[in-house]
Order: C-alpha cells, then structure tokens, then sequence
C-alpha cells in the first residue's frame, strides 16, 4: 500500500515530490497517459499491454494513476480481440508503493466514508487473465498490484514487500489477505510486521511468483505467455479462471460444485465442440469465441 521507509533516503525523496508528466518510453506502437502507457502486442495484437509510467516517482500508485488503470482495463476486457492482459512497470520499479502525499492527512472518517482504496480493486475482478511482469521494486501498493494479478513472472533484481508497518499503518488494498494465501502465514507474518522485502527468487521458492527471467527479456515472455492464454477460447478461459480464483474463496466441496457446474457449461459451447473435434481429427483448434 505505499513506497515506505524500506526504501533508501534518496528513493524517499522522490516519493515525496512528484516531478511533471515524464516523457513516455516507448513499447513500439502505443498510447501515452499521463501516467500510464497502452500498447496492443502479438503477432495478432490479442494481447493488451499496459505499463505503469512514472519513471521518477518509482511508479508511485497515485489516485490518476490508477484511475488511468482502470480505464486502460475496462477498454481491454471491452476489444474482442484481446485475449489477456500484461501489466508491468520500468526496470527500476514495477510501482515502489502508494503517494503517501495523497493520504497523510485523512482522517478514518475521511477514509471510511469515500471508501478509499475500493477502486484499486478493479483489476482483480478483470475476466481476461493479467499477467504482471515485475522488475525492481513492488512494494506496499506495488505488491499488492502484483497480486491482483492472475500470474506473476519476475525480474531476477525484483524485491517483493508490505513495509507500511514503518510508517504506521498496515496493507490496506489486501496485502495481508493475497500475501498470506500465497506465501503461508508465516512468510506473511514477517513481511508484514517487520516491513523486511524478499528476493525474486525468494518469492518463486515461496509460490508468489511463477517464473523468473533476466531483466530485459522479463516483458517479451510475459507476452508471449499472454499470447498462448489469448490463443485459446476466450469464454472457456474465463470459466477455467473463475474456477481457480474460487479456490480461495470458497471450501473444497464448494470449489468443486462449482468447477462440475462450470466444466457442464463448457459442453454449451461451440469452441469445446471444435476443441475436441479438433483434437480427434488431428488438427489445431480454430476457436471463435462462442
């Protein structure tokens, strides 16, 4: 939830003044924000693209950038041709934590009454698989970012933390819900009360992330993870990670009720007709959607 005392004084500077809008660092064909940078990629551009762009500030989460977020993944979950999404940052920081600027001086009236945070959650009730792609720091808010997302691959420099514990305050976008139920209590517990951050590796071994790559191919295999998701049939693809996703909601006997109801509902599609007709004749799949 914010870019903490964890980070080194001169990083705690630039937490603390926001320089203006930064020039954009392309990823080839692309839109520009204020804080952000959209791009469609794949050799069928099925693969939405969004780079948090606030180089100078670490990323920092502010309230424009994550409204500028939310827009990007409403238009993404909205284009047919896109099948997932890639989330990623710069290579020094995917987002070093929240604009501490932005909440020092609220009040628990202020916070309870504007519900605030609640649209940060946006990007865990996106349908399209999100693959995070995380270089550098993903700290506070920048973590918890990172596990709103369906898959985290990571940069072999990333540090994973919730050091909000140094400045008074605890995870408030879920860091301790997501960080327990992907590490265990224990690892959770000691990041969250003593601020400490873990290694990439040291997240991998502890099953927060997926798969780890060298900095600068870090992107280029998120997206091509992203492309083989999107090749897939879309419909089906939301199903198979609902299904998943209830795995941390619900009991076992619930989760699988619901996995048979959504398996049956598989059977009333046209792609798991082509899927196994396609798999008996030999062929590849032609998948429309339906």
């Amino acid at each position: 939830m914010a870019a903490l005392r964890a980070l080194q004084p001169s990083v705690r500077a630039l937490l603390c003044t926001w320089p203006g809008c930064p020039a954009p660092r392309s990823f080839v064909s692309s839109t520009a924000s204020e804080y952000i940078i959209t791009a469609k990629k794949g050799k069928n551009s099925n693969v939405g693209l969004v780079q948090l762009n606030r180089p100078k500030a670490l990323n920092a989460l502010c309230d424009g950038l994550i409204m500028e977020l939310n827009q990007a993944l409403q238009a993404f979950e909205e284009d047919p041709a896109v099948g997932a999404i890639v989330l990623t940052g710069g290579e020094k920081a995917f987002a070093a934590g929240a604009d501490i600027k932005e909440m020092q001086n609220l009040t628990f009236q202020d916070c309870y009454s504007s519900k605030f945070l609640s649209h940060w959650d946006r990007l865990s009730r996106v349908k399209k698989p999100v693959i995070a792609a995380v270089n550098g720091y993903a700290l506070g808010g920048g973590c918890e970012l990172a596990m709103m997302c369906d898959i985290i691959y990571a940069g072999e420099k990333a540090q994973f933390g919730q050091p909000e514990i140094l400045i008074g305050t605890i995870p408030g976008a879920g860091g301790t819900q997501r960080l327990t139920r992907a590490v265990g209590k224990s690892l959770a517990m000691e990041m969250v009360l003593t601020g400490d951050r873990i290694s990439a590796q040291d997240a991998k071994q502890a099953g927060l992330v997926s798969k780890i790559f060298p900095v600068e191919t870090l992107v280029e295999e998120a997206i091509k993870c992203a492309e083989k998701i999107a090749s897939n049939s879309k419909i089906v693809t939301a199903m198979a990670k609902e299904s998943v996703n209830a795995a941390f909601e619900m009991t076992l006997t619930e989760g699988i009720k619901l996995e048979k109801k959504l398996f049956y509902s598989t059977f009333a599609t046209e792609d798991r007709k082509e899927g196994m007709s396609a798999f008996v004749e030999k062929r590849k799949a032609s998948f429309k959607d339906q």
